[in-house]
């Protein structure tokens, strides 16, 4: 997929959701970007991206007993 501008379905799949999902994200103005023209919702690819990459977990080892 190395489309820069992507549908609802398309970026659905690249980001593993289902496309009821970022509807609902959508709707409740969760931090995906997306973009309305003449109605339809587009993403960009490299939003996309950096939205996906924002989601990192990072673990940090503690010491085992403390409190």
């Amino acid at each position: 997929m190395d489309k820069k501008i992507l549908n609802t379905r398309d970026a659905a799949e690249f980001l593993t959701v289902s496309p009821g999902t970022l509807q609902n994200w959508r709707s409740q103005k969760f931090g995906l970007p997306f973009h309305k023209i003449g109605g339809r919702v587009i993403y960009f690819r490299d939003e996309l991206e950096r939205f996906a990459r924002g989601g990192e977990i990072k673990v940090v080892r503690g010491q085992k007993g403390k409190r």
